[in-house]
Order: structure tokens, then sequence, then C-alpha cells
């Protein structure tokens, strides 16, 4: 009996590297009857496709897919990392530049957080950064109420399990006092849900500004809040080993519109 692999790589990563969904989306895609392959409807995902079928999504051929392409974005505050939130509040796509590919987020920066965030068109660049294996540093300037000593943040370098969740060690300096806050940098490599200001409640100090300044070598600088800045050929290719695309006119830097009132954020 044969094991050998069937040629051709799994449909919902092509899926995702043709920029329609992130491959955990294109799953849910093809469960829902969404996707077709050679003119017949799929539900399961366990199926590898060549060039040679023809694939549609939603009645539509899928093109062939984009070169892959990454975006450095200053997410501001007030705007949910989802592409529709069910509170109606206003989501990071209603503020991205119309002229703007269809994108999708590495990670997500909550609510009331702001700062660097990364976007590409392609599944397996989102993949790729999100894995935990990565290790990428992701830095961040956050200002807590209260007076933190080296004492006070000493279990946040070694490591702290809260409410059954275990963090790994972060790098904690305290780099000034402003009256009754203060200013420290922290640096993660994991990014588990609200990581920071839990891991910050535990030892008694409240965030109330967190701003990610990095994402491994990829940096937030002076990209203003709603700006949108695309990473150049050459970094994407040195820094991911990937391809990355042909020159092309910048997308325009632009401050944001005000985000709409919505409901409170549950983060």
């Amino acid at each position: 009996m044969s094991t050998q692999t069937p040629p051709g790589d799994r449909i919902a990563k092509v899926l995702a590297r043709a920029g329609v969904a992130s491959r955990r989306e294109a799953e849910r895609m093809i469960e829902a009857g969404r996707v077709s392959v050679n003119g017949k409807v799929i539900t399961r995902a366990a199926l590898n496709v060549t060039g040679a079928d023809k694939i549609t999504v939603d009645g539509k051929p899928l093109g062939a897919p984009d070169a892959p392409r990454l975006w450095l974005y200053h997410k501001p505050t007030g705007l949910v990392t989802t592409t529709k939130d069910e509170q109606g509040r206003a989501t990071i796509y209603d503020d991205l530049p119309e002229d703007l590919p269809r994108v999708m987020s590495v990670g997500r920066l909550d609510l009331n957080s702001e700062g660097l965030l990364l976007l590409t068109n392609d599944g397996g660049i989102k993949r790729k950064l999100e894995l935990p294996s990565t290790g990428w540093l992701r830095k961040y300037r956050v200002r807590v109420n209260g007076r933190p000593s080296d004492a006070t943040v000493e279990p946040l370098r070694r490591g702290l399990t809260v409410d059954g969740q275990s963090f790994q060690p972060m790098i904690v300096s305290i780099d000034r006092q402003q009256g009754a806050n203060a200013w420290l940098t922290i640096g993660i490599r994991e990014g588990k849900n609200r990581e920071i200001r839990r891991a910050m409640e535990d030892v008694g100090l409240s965030v109330n500004r967190l701003i990610r300044t990095s994402y491994g070598p990829f940096q937030l600088g002076q990209l203003k809040p709603g700006a949108v800045e695309e990473v150049r050929r050459k970094v994407v290719r040195d820094q991911l080993g990937l391809d990355g695309p042909k020159p092309d006119k910048p997308v325009p830097q632009r401050r944001r519109k005000p985000p709409r009132r919505g409901a409170p954020d549950d983060t």
C-alpha cells in the first residue's frame, strides 16, 4: 500500500497564499461549502491541490497568488483587531487606506493598546510570524500607575503564573517616574492574550498606556497613528527568508479618522 504524499499543497494553504483568508479562516470557508475544486464542492480541508486544479471560492475563480508583501501599521487606541466586531465597534479595517489590498494582521493588539501592528497579504507570512517557535522579541513602552522598584518587577523577569497560565520571563527596565505614573520598557517573546496587562496586575501595577514599539526587526519608529508603510522588498527577503514584492508606489501615510464610539471593550 502506497504511503506517498499526494503532490501539491493543502487547499487551505493555497487559499491563504492567494490572500483569500488566513489558513484557519480558509478551513472554515471549506467546511461551509464555499470552495470548489474542479467543479466539485469540498467540505474537508484534507485535500492537496496543484496548479492544474481549478479552484473557485464563492463561485469565483481563484487568482494567481500575489507576491508576498508586508506593511507596518501604527494602530491607534479605540480600534479592535478583527475584520468584524459583534459589538459594532470600529476595527482597524475601518481605518486602513482604501487602496490597500486585502490584508491580515500578524497577531493582535487589544482595543486600548496602540503601536506597531504588522499586516500582510500572505497567509504563509502571517503563520510564520505568529508561530511561538519564531521567538521574535516584541518590545513595548508601558505606563503604569504606581512607583515600581526593581523588587516590584523582579517576578516578571523570573517568569510567573497568572490564573493558571504561565508567562515566560520578560525583559523589564524602569525608565522614569512621572508623577504618579512610571514608564517601563518591556520585552516579551510569546504575546499571550493581554499578557503584559495581566502580569502587571499580578505584581500590583495598573497599566494605563501600552505602546508596541517593535516586532522582531521591525520598528514603529516615527510612523504616525493611523499611518501605513510598506516594508521594502530587500528587508522582507532578508528578514523572512522569502522573496518580497517588486518595488511599488509607497502607501501614503495619513492620520486616522476618529474611531466610532462603541461598547466598552471586554479586554
